[in-house]
């Protein structure tokens, strides 16, 4: 793993990207990798962040609220207001 090779990042589920980003937390919090390693570590974990936080900003923006009628039976959708 080198400090720049984070292209497969994009091809990753949030899930995936999730998981690996544990398994950094993790290994940075038991304080045994070498320096360098530490660091190069910590850059993947800060892009796997960011590709998770775009992930969940797009999942998001695709939330929409069901509109119903006064009976109850869906008519339609709309964002889902924040």
């Amino acid at each position: 793993m080198g400090k720049n090779d984070t292209n497969d990042i994009k091809k990753m589920s949030f899930e995936q990207a999730l998981d690996e980003l544990e398994k950094i937390v993790a290994t940075l919090e038991g304080g045994q990798a070498p320096l360098q390693d530490s660091i190069d570590i910590y850059e993947r974990g800060e892009a796997l962040k960011s590709h998770c936080s775009a992930l969940l900003k797009k999942a998001e923006a695709r939330v929409e609220k069901i509109i119903l009628s006064r009976d109850g039976a869906p008519t339609g959708t709309q964002p889902l207001d924040d």
